[in-house]
């Protein structure tokens, strides 16, 4: 059993930009690249195995030969298919206004998972913003009427963001992340998405962007959010490193880990876990690491440890 790393899966939208090539050096092949899956077994982006044994697999072909329960530990089994969808997001240009279903409407309607989210702000321009629920509650018939009549923008809850911001996007949490950020997202493993304002954009086709009104209305949270843009907890300095829960929920656990020398971590029977390397360069048993790259490890593989000056994102279930 090795730590695999993951090559990852690109997507053109029209609001992305270059970071992704530029802060990252990946090579996308796109003049925009929007968003870069770094843990995905989805039917629409599935990671495949860069070296090893597994090399040139998908992830979803490597759980297979070994078995999920064993592989992904005894959490992930838990649910239908392969938990999480963990992507960096470059909002060159405004996302769409749009809300994710819950787990009920999602699998009964789309047969699909539902998508609780966190965002995790990488970078942001000074006067950057995001769309994070409604300044005030409203009904579901007045924002329906708020859509048709083009006032949507006004119930809306915008946010200055900056970089170490944390937002919780629980379903039915209408939002839309501003031009000018750089976001780590952890997800359910879904790419269900019911958008309701888009600018007045057309797609590639020339035409409107769809709109999903009716459904959105069906799923909307229409309150004020309830969650702090913050980490669930503060740093904690270990001398050699600094470590900071991001959030824990049923869903899935992220922590932030800024090595400056090493640490030594764990992945039992319970979950794999997933490591980001968001900033910096090292070392991962042995394996060279940095900026942009994506690990796997096996669930039950014991002990690992991350090397040099490293700052990572490590996603459990």
């Amino acid at each position: 059993m090795d730590i695999l790393k993951l090559n990852p899966v690109f997507k053109d939208y029209i609001w992305g930009g270059h970071r992704l090539e530029s802060d990252y050096g990946f090579k996308t092949g796109y003049d925009k690249t929007a968003e870069a899956w770094m843990l995905a077994s989805h039917k629409d982006g599935m990671n495949t195995v860069d070296g090893g044994e597994y090399d040139g697999l998908t992830l979803q072909e490597v759980i297979d030969k070994n078995g999920a329960e064993k592989y992904c530990g005894k959490n992930s089994v838990k649910f239908p298919y392969f938990p999480v969808l963990i992507k960096l997001i470059d909002a060159y240009d405004n996302l769409s206004v749009q809300v994710h279903p819950g787990d009920e409407y999602a699998r009964r309607v789309e047969n699909e998972f539902g998508k609780t989210e966190i965002w995790y702000v990488l970078d942001a321009e000074d006067d950057a913003s995001l769309i994070y629920g409604f300044k005030d509650e409203i009904t579901s018939d007045e924002f329906k009427k708020s859509i048709e009549n083009n006032t949507l923008l006004d119930k809306l809850n915008t946010v200055k963001v900056k970089k170490g911001d944390l937002f919780f996007i629980e379903a039915g949490t209408v939002h839309a992340i501003g031009k000018g950020v750089l976001i780590a997202e952890i997800q359910q493993n879904s790419n269900c998405t019911y958008r309701v304002y888009d600018y007045g954009r057309v797609g590639k086709d020339g035409k409107p962007r769809e709109l999903h009104i009716d459904k959105a209305v069906d799923v909307a949270v229409t309150k004020p959010p309830k969650y702090d843009i913050k980490p669930m907890g503060d740093e904690i300095n270990h001398g050699s490193y600094i470590s900071q829960r991001l959030t824990r929920c049923d869903l899935f656990t992220v922590d932030r880990y800024k090595v400056e020398k090493e640490v030594t971590l764990v992945a039992d029977d319970s979950s794999f876990n997933h490591i980001l390397v968001i900033d910096g360069e090292g070392s991962i048993n042995g394996k060279n690491a940095k900026k942009g790259d994506s690990f796997f490890v096996p669930a039950s593989f014991g002990e690992y440890t991350l090397n040099g000056n490293i700052e990572v994102l490590i996603t459990m279930v």
